[in-house]
């Protein structure tokens, strides 16, 4: 399993010293050493990959640092900024993102890492086959010029996108619902935005602003998909793969092709599904386990499973037209002298066979492509098949993108609301100081020789009256944000009471010292 430090905070390099990745310019962090096992799979791909390094240089700039160099005022700012760095399918090739994906055992770890730097109060981790993206609440706030759109700033990656506050809310809902995917309106990413809270559960660092994002973006990913048909005939990244491959095969051999699923995880059960839809009868399943598989034959009762244990992959391989791999492993399956002396396929599927590879990182290496008798086909390779139906696309898009401007009205209103605790606090802070001052004096003019019973009756007279005094500013200053009037006059409370008590320089001062 890949160290976080080491894909992220730091350099990885080669056994010649070179770079491969310059992390996401989260600079500061100590890197941690790679384990030898994704060392090797490093080493591995760049011999098939030597000509992607360019795609992998950045400068040591970073987004982190602007935040860094904000001017002091923004410290009397009680909001935090809420801020995505990251990578995806739309802005970087297979070959950058494999390198940066975070395997999601170490996602817990990563919040730790993150939340390690100067001014960084929350973060989680995102990284999926179509993109790798970190959310942070930073104590700082945003440059003034927000990003509205993903920046093509050079001083940072040309692969990268940085987006703050509203357009990082609108990111992850977007996401959330399926339009940043590759696929308009797949559900799998729903269920890895779902997975994001449930790795970040009691982990310190998913906090409030980062996992209230989370949940209102599964809440707008779940609306989206009732209110519109935007998943209606949607293709998922396994259908598109089993679409890809049959476009590449001659018609005429469709029904007879030998198939072979390497993985019997969540994608390759999927394409399983999808080959047995387009009526493949008979396929061979390599797995680690037979559990799996047995599992996936008796839901699909329709369709002849084999399994064959991992050490068979190869020979398994030499007799299979078309190639499926969706395995989590961090070093290829397939390199160029593993494929070369393979014997050839058969005429009726045109004597090539097809490899398509949906894992990121890969599981084929691309030099497997430079073999005459076989193609490769990887997850960027599938917009050829979504490509089509465009028009209807866009007008899904336009109806939940309706949805999403509201819910981030929502979202935002929620966070604003939020702004009121530290003045609930300071104002429960200087009671309660006003109380023990007042209680001690009044204790000492009665004496020494107060017994005990009298002390507490003092003491629970002076909490009551304390409790009565602050009901009412307690209750204008608490909103759920749902209501913008009543936001906007909880706001006003909040500024009349920090003006009348003093509490906005006490807060100045903690946050100074």
């Amino acid at each position: 399993m890949a160290t976080f430090p080491a894909t992220i905070c730091g350099k990885v390099r080669t056994a010649h010293g070179d770079s491969l990745v310059t992390s996401f310019g989260l600079s500061g962090i100590r890197a941690l050493p790679t384990n030898n096992r994704t060392r090797r799979g490093l080493i591995q791909r760049a011999r098939c990959d030597s000509d992607s390094d360019s795609a992998s240089k950045a400068v040591n700039i970073t987004a982190l640092e602007e935040l860094q160099d904000s001017t002091a005022d923004s410290h009397t700012k009680q909001r935090s900024s809420i801020l995505v760095i990251g990578l995806s399918i739309h802005t970087s090739p297979v070959e950058m993102r494999e390198k940066l994906a975070i395997p999601e055992a170490e996602w817990p770890r990563a919040i730790g890492e993150l939340c390690c730097l100067s001014h960084i109060e929350e973060a989680c981790v995102l990284s999926t086959c179509n993109r790798t993206e970190i959310y942070v609440s930073s104590s700082i706030s945003a440059p003034r010029s927000e990003r509205s759109d993903r920046m093509d700033v050079k001083d940072i990656s040309q692969h990268r996108f940085v987006l703050y506050n509203k357009d990082a809310t609108q990111h992850i809902f977007e996401v959330s619902a399926g339009l940043d995917s590759l696929v308009l309106g797949e559900g799998q990413i729903l269920a890895q935005v779902k997975q994001v809270v449930r790795v970040g559960q009691g982990v310190n660092g998913f906090g409030r602003n980062i996992s209230g994002l989370f949940k209102h973006a599964i809440t707008v990913g779940k609306r989206v998909r009732t209110e519109t048909n935007i998943a209606a005939g949607a293709v998922s990244v396994s259908s598109a793969a089993v679409e890809l491959a049959l476009m590449k095969l001659p018609e005429s051999s469709h029904a007879s092709a030998r198939m072979l699923v390497i993985g019997a995880g969540k994608m390759g059960k999927l394409v399983i599904k999808h080959l047995m839809a387009k009526g493949c009868t008979k396929m061979v399943v390599v797995n680690r386990s037979e559990e799996r598989v047995t599992a996936i034959r008796e839901e699909m009762p329709g369709v002849e499973v084999i399994y064959r244990p991992l050490d068979e992959m190869l020979a398994c391989a030499a007799e299979a037209d078309v190639v499926f791999t969706s395995t989590t492993s961090e070093t290829p399956l397939f390199l160029k002298e593993h494929v070369k002396d393979l014997p050839s396929t058969g005429p009726e599927v045109g004597g090539v066979r097809l490899f398509v590879d949906i894992s990121v990182p890969r599981n084929v290496g691309s030099c497997v492509g430079e073999v005459e008798t076989a193609r490769v086909y990887n997850v960027d390779d599938l917009m050829e098949v979504v490509a089509t139906n465009k028009e209807e696309r866009v007008r899904k898009a336009a109806e939940a993108q309706a949805i999403i401007t509201e819910e981030s009205i929502k979202f935002e209103s929620w966070r604003t609301s939020l702004e009121t605790v530290p003045t609930i606090k300071k104002l429960r802070a200087y009671a309660e100081r006003i109380r023990v001052a007042e209680l001690e004096k009044c204790l000492s003019k009665m004496g020494d020789d107060i017994d005990k019973k009298t002390r507490r009756a003092v003491d629970d007279l002076s909490r009551g009256i304390t409790k009565r005094f602050l009901h009412g500013p307690m209750q204008h200053l608490r909103c759920d944000g749902s209501d913008s009037r009543a936001l906007n006059q909880t706001l006003e409370n909040m500024h009349a009471l920090n003006r009348m008590y003093g509490l906005e320089k006490e807060m100045l001062e903690e946050k100074l010292n």
